[in-house]
């Protein structure tokens, strides 16, 4: 267990905003993102910042603004998302500026969890969308919109069926350690184990990356004391 990774409920989540500033900024981000930026939600919606290989680099929460957009995120991506957008921002008229908010989609991490919502330590696996479940592609993917970074693996595991050898899941446990032994459980070596955990009072609520071998009914019946679903 990498207990380095594991986010702790007690203090509150920690937020950034990358301002996109400018007349090409939509153009810009529709290159980039992986949400369909001329259908945003007139409150914002979800969207991912995706690698070339297709790996989330963090999800984001967009909004339009009278001259560009805000994007919200895990403070401790800020830094990350911003490099990744600045390799491709040539000759592009729009200006990214990186700053630290007090609030963000999630106030804490017990709430992130509760939601089944990965983030800056679930990404840290290095996983592609559909990891993350298919209500989470759902929420940050368009498929109709055009070529975005990232676009070629996500499509394909899309039309394949989006099966993937890594889950993200809820699981609850006495322990963090006791649910982490669970999840090493079965499956070759990966990237599997607690990711995010959170006090519940007498329990621990937590997320985590599994081997789908791992989700079969029949096995995880003799973990009582430990319960596991895949977000759906």
């Amino acid at each position: 267990m990498n207990t380095s990774t594991i986010t702790s409920t007690q203090p509150l989540l920690e937020w950034s905003q990358i301002a996109v500033r400018g007349p090409q900024s939509e153009q810009f981000l529709q290159g980039q993102l992986s949400q369909d930026l001329t259908r945003l939600d007139p409150s914002g919606s979800w969207s991912l910042l995706l690698q070339p290989d297709s790996v989330v680099v963090t999800s984001c929460f967009v909004v339009r603004e009278a001259d560009g957009f805000t994007l919200t995120l895990a403070r401790d991506l800020g830094e990350s998302a911003l490099s990744r957008l600045r390799r491709f921002h040539l000759r592009v008229d729009c200006t990214l500026t990186l700053t630290d908010v007090e609030g963000g989609p999630f106030e804490t991490a017990l709430e992130m969890i509760s939601a089944g919502w990965p983030g800056s330590a679930e990404f840290a696996a290095g996983l592609t969308p559909q990891s993350f479940g298919a209500s989470f592609v759902g929420k940050t993917v368009s498929f109709a919109k055009g070529c975005f970074t990232g676009q070629e693996l996500v499509g394909r595991l899309d039309a394949r069926g989006s099966s993937v050898p890594w889950r993200l899941v809820r699981a609850e446990g006495p322990s963090v350690a006791r649910i982490d032994e669970v999840l090493h459980s079965k499956g070759p070596d990966g990237p599997q184990g607690v990711t995010t955990a959170a006090s519940t009072g007498d329990a621990i609520a937590a997320l985590g990356i599994a081997h789908r071998s791992l989700l079969d009914p029949a096995y995880l019946a003799a973990y009582p004391d430990v319960t596991i679903e895949a977000i759906p």
